[in-house]
């Protein structure tokens, strides 16, 4: 059996000081795949419910994994209280944070759901200060605040237009919920692979349960399991099961092993640039002067969050 070399810088405190081109690919990868994926989660709503397009999202994604896993030779056979890690990543990062997100988008305008999401950089650091008792990084914590008030001033119009009433309060509650579900489980992740079990066999195995969390959740609500035969649909299904659930949480939960939480978390930051630049080029988004200033301090909050480390490694 093949050995993982990814569990060799895996754990909850990162060996490097500074970023290897290697790290630099993975969060490439993360910020662009992620990026992409609100176009594709747009295309998705319309006749089958969120938590079923989820569902199949998951169940196509945890096939790919495990086909992943055979190839490769990675471990398939783990112990009983792994398997209850793996189920919780299932719960936590592969199926109720999105469902959250997507309930909570039916009150919420999408600027204002990428800025609740961007808050995972800094409960990143937060939690693996509780959890693992490492040492908050003021840098790490500056650079990433740094970056959810411009992802904030990007968004700013619609924040604005946002009528902050009951359902509005409904749906961000929700979605701060979808970003706790997220950061709790990257603690987990980074848990599990300071354990030294392999990132690709743990994702193989959390997708699978989170697809039967979901489909037990949409049988409790009485959710057809339908799906839409158009070219959109199935098309962003395709998009959304083999890249943002394959290829970017592979790419996003090594990372999180190789930097740690806090650095990692940044690209939570990063990814709402990447789909409001597609949608510069799709929808005519029109640029303002607080969207430019909010774009120059995510990009100085990136320099800061990414750049050489002088003291000891933060989760």
């Amino acid at each position: 059996m093949r050995s993982d070399p990814q569990t060799e810088a895996a754990g909850p405190a990162p060996r490097t000081a500074l970023l290897a081109p290697f790290d630099y690919a993975l969060y490439g990868i993360t910020v662009f795949v992620w990026g992409t994926s609100w176009i594709a989660l747009k295309m998705q709503l319309g006749e089958v419910s969120p938590v079923v397009s989820v569902f199949w999202r998951f169940g196509v994604a945890a096939l790919l994994m495990f086909v992943w896993v055979r190839i490769a030779g990675y471990r398939m056979r783990f112990s009983v209280p792994d398997h209850f890690r793996f189920a919780g990543l299932g719960v936590l990062i592969f199926s109720t944070n999105f469902a959250l997100f997507y309930f909570g988008g039916q009150f919420l305008v999408s600027g204002l759901l990428s800025v609740i999401f961007s808050l995972a950089s800094v409960i990143n650091v937060l939690l693996a200060a509780a959890i693992f008792r490492q040492p908050v990084e003021a840098r790490v914590v500056a650079g990433a605040s740094l970056g959810f008030i411009g992802i904030a001033l990007v968004f700013w119009p619609e924040i604005a237009g946002t009528a902050f009433d009951g359902a509005a309060l409904r749906g961000f509650l929700l979605c701060v919920g979808g970003t706790l579900s997220f950061c709790l489980g990257n603690m987990l992740s980074a848990s599990t692979q300071g354990r030294g079990l392999p990132v690709i066999s743990a994702n193989a195995w959390g997708m699978l349960y989170g697809t039967l969390f979901l489909g037990a959740v949409a049988l409790l609500r009485g959710d057809a399991f339908v799906i839409e035969t158009t070219v959109g649909y199935l098309g962003s299904l395709a998009w959304l099961a083999v890249f943002s659930s394959v290829v970017a949480f592979a790419s996003y939960l090594t990372l999180l092993g190789r930097i740690g939480s806090g650095r990692a978390g940044y690209a939570t930051v990063m990814f709402p640039l990447v789909a409001l630049a597609i949608s510069t080029l799709v929808e005519g988004y029109q640029w303002t002067m607080p969207a430019i200033a909010g774009v120059a301090l995510v990009l100085a909050g990136n320099v800061i969050v990414l750049s050489r480390r002088r003291g000891p490694a933060c989760a």
